[in-house]
């Protein structure tokens, strides 16, 4: 397998397809690099090289008992970059890793990288506070953290019917369903807990002032996973030179269920980057 070694002696997966300027890849929770196969694919057979890793403690990557947190997956984002030593890349992250793409550009700047696209994303701000009210309640966040203590695999096969929309008149194959629970489990229970607090506990706002790239938001209007007022639309508003794009009925899971409007505008967006 592709891995390199992290600051702190983690051995990070990564896969990397076709050749041409970098699109980087950073995944939701609580996935791995193979939500991005479509992705992948069509950006590599458009002449573009996609990158795609497995986040510490999910996938085919190291299981550590800590560093589940934003600055840490950023220096593993940096890592990866300087490991391949990749220049004029379009960072793409989605849900948590929306958070991975900001901080790094935050911690590292933009000299390596021509441009973001957020995919419903928890920038700025995931969780609710005195100044965002439309953020999630606390007891939300909790609920998740009991329902994964006390049975994980149950609690991740439930959360694909918000995740794609199935009650909302969307309809994904049974492989899907299969495959997504299958990817989740693969991660460690400790990195899937503690990412609940990392991506719902970190607050975003001071990174999304030094994006300074085009950069591309793009949200569903029925997620029910990340909400749409209290994110993408604020990020927005947040980053000079970014672009909101809305799919209209699209759950969270878009990359999967709009796959081919997302494909599309991903590249078209990177084409006036380059």
């Amino acid at each position: 397998m592709s891995t390199f070694t992290s600051q702190d002696g983690t051995q990070i997966y990564y896969k990397d397809w076709g050749t041409g300027k970098p699109i980087l890849f950073s995944h939701g929770w609580p996935l791995d690099a193979d939500m991005w196969d479509s992705q992948m694919k069509f950006l590599a057979e458009h002449g573009y090289r996609a990158i795609a890793f497995d986040r510490r403690g999910f996938g085919r990557s190291d299981q550590p008992w800590q560093g589940y947190d934003y600055d840490t997956f950023a220096e593993d984002l940096h890592g990866l970059i300087t490991h391949l030593d990749l220049n004029e890349i379009t960072l793409v992250g989605f849900s948590m890793g929306g958070g991975d793409v900001s901080r790094y550009i935050s911690r590292y700047g933009t000299e390596r990288v021509s441009g973001l696209v957020l995919l419903g994303a928890v920038t700025p701000i995931f969780f609710k506070t005195d100044d965002h009210p439309l953020g999630v309640e606390k007891s939300v966040i909790d609920g998740i953290k009991d329902g994964l203590r006390k049975d994980r695999a149950q609690f991740i096969s439930d959360f694909t019917t918000p995740f794609y929309g199935t009650n909302q008149g969307i309809t994904v194959s049974a492989g899907v369903l299969t495959q997504t629970l299958n990817i989740a489990l693969l991660a460690s229970l400790k990195a899937t807990i503690d990412c609940v607090t990392a991506f719902s506990e970190t607050d975003f706002r001071d990174d999304m002032a030094k994006i300074d790239v085009p950069t591309l938001v793009i949200h569903g209007t029925r997620d029910q996973v990340v909400p749409f007022e209290a994110t993408s639309k604020l990020a927005a508003s947040m980053i000079a030179n970014a672009e909101l794009k809305t799919y209209e009925g699209a759950p969270h899971g878009f990359a999967q269920t709009h796959q081919q409007q997302l494909n599309n505008d991903l590249l078209a967006f990177i084409k006036t980057l380059y």
